[in-house]
């Protein structure tokens, strides 16, 4: 009788613990997502009224530049870059389309391009 009582036992544990965890899992919960493919043509922007700010101390460095995208308000980040393989610069929207690009401290005898990335959020 006893051992009986012993194999009721452990079925009655694995049962708790199995409807525990039948409850745990079914509390779980994910939310819709959406997936999908699609296409769309990549255009460019033309930059133009391009002005080069020289330092009004030390006209050797450069303060900043600015140029016009012609599209502003499809731009959510813009970038240039003035020295191949150099600093990153990033550019805040001025007025309408115009976009400023703070370099304080850049040596003008450096630079060697201007290379304008921007992105649409």
């Amino acid at each position: 009788m006893f051992k009986n009582l012993k194999v009721l036992f452990v079925v009655v544990a694995v049962l708790a613990i199995a409807v525990a965890s039948y409850a745990f899992a079914d509390a779980n919960t994910v939310p819709d997502t959406k997936a999908g493919e699609g296409q769309g043509a990549v255009t460019g922007y033309t930059v133009t009224s391009v002005v080069y700010n020289l330092n009004a101390i030390d006209p050797s460095t450069l303060d900043s530049v600015g140029f016009d995208l012609g599209a502003a308000a499809l731009a959510g980040q813009v970038k240039v870059q003035l020295v191949s393989g150099g600093t990153w610069y990033t550019c805040t929207l001025d007025t309408g389309t115009v976009w400023d690009c703070d370099t304080t401290g850049l040596s003008v005898s450096t630079i060697d391009q201007l290379r304008v990335v921007a992105a649409s959020n």
